[in-house]
């Protein structure tokens, strides 16, 4: 396992590090919170084909999952308020499906007229189950959800697209995103799949969230990191920056060694998508888990080095800081993700062997 960008990466991350560092500056991130979306963002990304690589198309070949988890960090580090990373896991699963519709529908979704978003959570409510008359079924917080034309769900025993008009609000939260609930039974609801290939297919799809989700949280921890960074060095207290001082600087280089052992764990996840699929899934969870407790420790400490400014709308740290207690939220209590994952790993399975670990 080679682990070290390509040329070819190199230049697929300095395209869209460019690309977000002109168009999702502090400001447009700003401007954006409310909805938590920004058009001109994504359109910007779709033409630089960020849409369109997540599938094969007219006889090219999709980029590697390897690739997208790079795409996700450049927008995590820049906080692009865009659905990248659920845009790219829907399209995905929209191909695996080979439903009928699909070439109509990714084209859509290259072509950015489309937004695509997945359900993390299975629908709850109506009367009588799936497809029943008047049974009016809801996913809740759904991100993307409330600008996404299309949303894919594990609905029962179907696996479904709905298309219908997104809300364009979105629920309040703390990270600024644009989460909303959407019903699963009003608009075109598209079957992809049904039975247990139906739910092996939405599983891995939510694997992939979770990799591409972790590429993010390291891509913003990366630039909480050079925030903080850069404010103890130029904040003086006593007579010295406070970056001389043996807490700040002791703290930010462990911080600094956590953010490269996120980064290679996120990047190994990615990785195992593509060659070594048995395993990606433990390797993604381990990665979410471990991103999302690293941007977090990250962007406190650096919010906390700023004093009472980190608390204050004026100073950056703080876009930072909420997202990074959002964005792994969207999926639940990492507390819960680390139970499951400690269960996949120790816990003995039902054949009577050990779990993954001993696999």
């Amino acid at each position: 396992m080679d682990l070290s960008l390509i040329d070819e990466e190199e230049a697929l991350v300095a395209t869209f590090d460019a690309l977000f560092d002109k168009w999702a500056s502090a400001t447009t991130v700003r401007e954006s919170e409310e909805l938590g979306f920004d058009e001109r963002v994504w359109n910007q990304a779709v033409s630089a084909g960020a849409t369109a690589m997540s599938v094969a198309s007219d006889g090219v070949d999709a980029a590697s999952f390897f690739q997208l988890a790079l795409v996700a960090e450049c927008s995590g580090r820049h906080l692009a308020p865009i659905p990248l990373v659920e845009s790219m896991v829907a399209a995905r699963l929209i191909e695996r499906s080979g439903h009928a519709e699909a070439a109509t529908i990714l084209h859509a979704i290259a072509e950015g007229t489309l937004i695509p978003t997945i359900s993390l959570r299975e629908p709850s409510g109506g009367v009588g189950g799936p497809g029943a008359p008047g049974a009016e079924r809801e996913v809740r917080l759904v991100p993307a959800g409330a600008v996404a034309g299309l949303v894919l769900a594990l609905d029962g025993d179907e696996l479904v697209a709905v298309a219908s008009a997104p809300p364009v609000v979105a629920r309040r939260n703390v990270g600024a995103m644009a989460i909303a609930h959407r019903s699963v039974s009003s608009g075109r609801r598209l079957v992809l799949g049904v039975g247990a290939d139906a739910r092996r297919a939405y599983e891995h799809a939510l694997v992939e969230w979770k990799a591409l989700t972790a590429a993010a949280l390291v891509g913003l921890s990366s630039s909480a990191l050079s925030i903080g960074v850069q404010y103890a060095k130029s904040r003086v207290a006593f007579g010295a920056p406070i970056a001389t001082f043996q807490t700040v600087s002791h703290r930010l280089a462990d911080r600094a060694t956590a953010v490269d052992g996120a980064r290679l764990l996120a990047y190994e996840a990615a990785w195992a998508l593509d060659e070594l699929p048995d395993r990606a899934g433990v390797l993604s969870s381990m990665a979410f888990c471990f991103a999302a407790e690293t941007a977090l420790d990250v962007t406190r400490d650096s919010l906390h080095f700023h004093g009472g400014y980190g608390f204050t709308i004026e100073y950056d740290i703080q876009l930072y800081f909420r997202r990074a207690k959002a964005w792994a939220l969207v999926w639940g209590d990492p507390a819960r993700e680390r139970r499951r994952l400690a269960q996949q790993l120790f816990i003995e399975d039902r054949e009577g062997d050990h779990g993954l670990l001993a696999r």
